[in-house]
């Protein structure tokens, strides 16, 4: 028997590290779905449903010696975690990814690929009826979901209503200038430093005509409402602090090399990845990504008898790679001169073109 590896949660880091620790040790992925699931396609799947097949990569396609328990944990100590069901595993080493929760469109909410798709299917028949598009939320989400609009149907009217007073504040005034310009030749109506005095009357990614007012007066009427804020740490199961004691903003706090901090001590033989973690970051699933290959090389390195000394360097400065459809959008990325704007085709080239698809098949594909 090798040593069993239970990761819980098969997102982008969590499926990141099943498959790299596969051939090397007994893995159990934990996830209610029976796919990894690349929720940067959910937009273009709302927009161009034929699209949303490549969203989806089956575990069992790419997991060739572990095993996937369709479930979810309810509690997690050091010694493995007990499921909603009511079972109980037992883990050698424990890796947390449970990511975090965002308003449908944005992440999907059923967990069958065929209800997903469905969703998807449904949202875009509605969207397709309305004229109007309103859109609460003028972050990344909000902004590549207008994008993704304005590919498919050019004529609609998007507004994006937003608290803030600027576009993506911790970003430079180049990106935040060229962002705006292609808004603008989007025709995207921007409303910032706007909150509404109340929701709207309908359900949001339903059609029917409403209208709302904005705290500084304006009306806005609109066919169909999306909600583009509103992120939540998927946490709940820690709650009961047998592990950890979550901090404020419901994180996990981890060391350099990402275990997770006890109560009284660091656990050797746990870590945590993704969203779940208190790494000083941008939220961001190739940061998951990266957070998982360290965790991978630290486990190899314990199995091995060695001392596991991988650890994780967050960037000193922002990065984003924002697509507005296949061919716009805007980007700034690490370089050796530091951060460094990149114009609308790099982004299409690394993002905007595929959305990571291709990336994705290589890695999950099947084989």
């Amino acid at each position: 028997m090798g040593a069993t590896v239970v990761v819980v949660g098969g997102g982008y880091g969590g499926s990141t590290v099943a498959k790299a620790l596969d051939a090397e040790a007994d893995v159990v992925l934990i996830d209610p779905r029976e796919a990894f699931v690349n929720t940067a396609g959910s937009l273009r799947a709302l927009a161009q449903p034929e699209w949303a097949g490549n969203m989806f990569f089956p575990y069992e396609q790419w997991l060739r010696r572990g095993t996937v328990v369709r479930d979810r944990a309810v509690s997690a100590d050091p010694g493995g975690v007990t499921l909603a069901s009511g079972r109980r595993i037992e883990a050698d080493y424990l890796v947390l990814a449970t990511g975090s929760s965002y308003a449908y469109p944005a992440k999907p909410a059923a967990e069958s690929t065929d209800d997903v798709l469905g969703d998807l299917l449904g949202t875009h028949k509605e969207l397709a009826g309305a004229e109007r598009v309103l859109i609460l939320g003028a972050g990344p989400v909000g902004l590549e979901l207008a994008g993704e609009i304005k590919e498919v149907w050019p004529g609609k009217h998007v507004t994006i209503v937003d608290p803030a007073d600027r576009l993506l504040a911790p970003f430079p005034d180049e990106l935040r200038e060229e962002l705006h310009r292609q808004l603008d030749e989007l025709n995207v109506e921007l409303r910032l430093g706007a909150g509404l005095t109340a929701p709207p009357a309908t359900e949001a990614g339903q059609v029917g005509a409403f209208t709302v007012t904005t705290t500084g007066g304006d009306e806005i009427g609109a066919d169909i409402w999306f909600r583009a804020h509103g992120v939540r740490v998927n946490s709940d199961y820690l709650a009961d602090r047998r592990l950890t004691a979550l901090t404020p903003q419901g994180q996990v706090p981890v060391t350099p090399t990402l275990n997770v901090h006890g109560h009284d001590a660091v656990h050797e033989r746990v870590y945590a990845i993704g969203d779940l973690t208190d790494v000083p970051e941008t939220k961001m699933a190739g940061f998951a990504m990266q957070h998982a290959e360290v965790v991978a090389r630290n486990i190899l390195a314990q199995l091995r008898g060695e001392q596991p000394t991988a650890a994780y360097q967050p960037l000193p400065h922002p990065i984003i790679l924002l697509p507005l459809g296949p061919r716009g959008g805007i980007g700034q990325l690490p370089s050796p001169d530091g951060p460094a704007v990149v114009p609308a085709e790099t982004v299409s080239a690394y993002k905007g073109a595929d959305l990571f698809t291709g990336r994705f098949s290589a890695q999950f594909g099947a084989s």
